[in-house]
């Protein structure tokens, strides 16, 4: 197998020919991680490349698939789309890999989600598992006109800075934050203890802080909550109890959720507002989002990689190959 160089690798051209191997009815795909944007450490040109691909009909979606790429789907093939489409939708996090998957002289993984549930995920962080992915860096590579599924993706962003302010202090740099960002989707995820590099989001963050910046830069200017000095570097945020409870109040809803199930006592039913406004005026407030937060990730990455072993295959071998590959490309 012959190495490709970053610059090809990189190239709209290569990107164009792998999405052609692929049914074309995609709301949005994406490519992601150490393969696409360089981390501390790493050697793009022989990382597996992963993608993402929202399709409006999983159904449909795989039964065109299963006709031009058969051979990319584990034993599961054999059920057919329908309950492939099921497997995907009902368990998990949504999303349906195939993975080591030959393409362009490399080797690819493709996940495969619902523009209904990756709208969900991105509004209300249900799992976080590919709106965390999103909220670093990502190569869009189509975007359909989707109305939805676009507001979907600047709210998810709007999220990840809101959560990321109540866990920082008063006044803070832009590294410390895209820290803070990067970190989301990896906390309560229980492959960072069983086999990441602990220091993968500083790995993340380091070599792309001029991406993180063109990502986040005028949510940040226009943000009522924060004074952002970008020529300095530095932010400022509110961390009053009332600045706060504000943050609070524009978290996702699974997320206030969680929150709500961590501080709240037996027998009180309290409604998520009063709650919220005690969380506010909580010195541990940030700790509190915090693992929230790590509640949401833990179930979906522990549920995800279980769905995993029986899309990958049934070989004992191929399985464990594939868990290696999921702990090393989140």
């Amino acid at each position: 197998m012959s190495a490709m160089t970053p610059a090809l690798q990189n190239s709209s051209v290569f990107y164009r020919r792998v999405l052609s191997r692929f049914p074309q009815d995609i709301s949005l795909a994406f490519a992601y991680g150490s393969a696409v944007f360089r981390q501390t450490g790493g050697q793009m040109g022989k990382n597996m490349l992963d993608f993402v691909f929202a399709v409006d009909d999983p159904v449909t979606w795989h039964t065109m698939n299963l006709m031009e790429n058969r051979k990319h789907y584990s034993f599961l093939r054999y059920l057919g789309p329908k309950h492939i489409s099921s497997i995907q939708t009902d368990y998990g996090a949504a999303v349906y890999f195939n993975t080591l998957v030959p393409a362009e002289d490399r080797v690819i993984k493709y996940g495969v989600i619902s523009t209904d549930a990756l709208i969900e995920d991105l509004l209300h962080w249900k799992t976080l598992y590919v709106a965390g992915r999103l909220h670093k860096p990502v190569r869009i590579l189509l975007q359909s006109e989707h109305g939805k599924l676009r507001a979907a993706l600047v709210r998810n962003l709007k999220s990840a800075v809101i959560a990321s302010f109540l866990m920082l202090p008063e006044s803070f740099s832009e590294e410390d934050l895209f820290l803070q960002i990067a970190g989301l989707s990896y906390s309560g995820d229980f492959r960072m203890v069983i086999g990441e590099d602990k220091s993968k989001v500083s790995n993340i963050v380091k070599e792309n802080m001029p991406h993180f910046r063109k990502l986040y830069n005028s949510i940040l200017q226009e943000c009522p909550q924060v004074v952002y000095k970008p020529q300095q570097g530095r932010l400022e945020v509110d961390k009053s109890p009332e600045g706060q409870f504000t943050q609070l109040m524009a978290l996702p809803r699974s997320l206030q959720q969680q929150i709500t199930r961590l501080v709240e006592r037996p027998g009180k039913n309290r409604d998520v507002e009063e709650i919220l406004l005690q969380v506010a005026q909580d010195p541990d407030c940030g700790s509190v989002v915090q693992q929230g937060i790590s509640s949401i990730v833990k179930s979906s990455s522990i549920t995800q990689s279980a769905k995993g072993i029986a899309t990958a295959g049934s070989d004992p071998g191929w399985r464990r190959l594939w868990m290696f590959c999921q702990e090393q490309h989140l």
